[in-house]
């Protein structure tokens, strides 16, 4: 299976918006979004990835054929100690056609977003994305080796759990490390 990924261009934010009405509609019934006067969902933020620092809009592509899409941005569920270098990488959206799902191409694409960024990465799921949470569960503990930590939120700023683990330790001068 040849995946590719690659980072979203300003002219590619129309077919990153496109896929994002499959996503959302799959969140609609547990989320309660609606849509709005032409018939579409809305994600407020998307604009945001082409004109903010440290937003990463991804496109995931399988063998040519569009097949989901990533987006990732520095920010942090919780209160870090001040003298944290840098901010965590949180997978704020993350989604691949159902065509394409079960055949490790979620898998694959999550960890090589994850290399692409070593340090302290959090990973958020609703309270009620069960599959979600199987998924993501699988993928980081496989990827760390079980050594990734969990916290149920339940504040202002989440609701639900959220894996948190650093892959800094994975890379040796920028590359990976041959132990793994």
């Amino acid at each position: 299976m040849n995946i590719q990924i690659s980072l979203a261009t300003i002219q590619e934010k129309i077919i990153l918006r496109n896929l994002m009405q499959y996503y959302l509609y799959e969140f609609s019934e547990d989320d309660g979004i609606e849509l709005n006067e032409l018939g579409e969902f809305v994600y407020p933020y998307l604009e945001h990835y082409w004109n903010e620092p440290d937003r990463y809009p991804f496109l995931i592509r399988v063998e040519n054929q569009l097949a989901g899409f990533a987006l990732l941005r520095r920010a942090t569920y919780f209160s870090l100690p001040e003298d944290l270098p840098g901010m965590p990488m949180v997978v704020a959206e993350f989604f691949i056609l159902k065509k394409d799902r079960r055949k490790g191409l979620g898998s694959q694409a999550a960890r090589w977003l994850f290399d692409q960024f070593p340090g302290r990465w959090e990973i958020a799921q609703m309270k009620t994305n069960f599959v979600g949470q199987a998924f993501w569960r699988k993928v980081i503990g496989e990827y760390c080796r079980g050594a990734y930590g969990e916290v149920l939120l339940d504040d202002s700023r989440w609701k639900g759990p959220v894996q948190v683990f650093e892959n800094s330790a994975r890379f040796i001068d920028g590359s990976i490390s041959n132990s793994d």
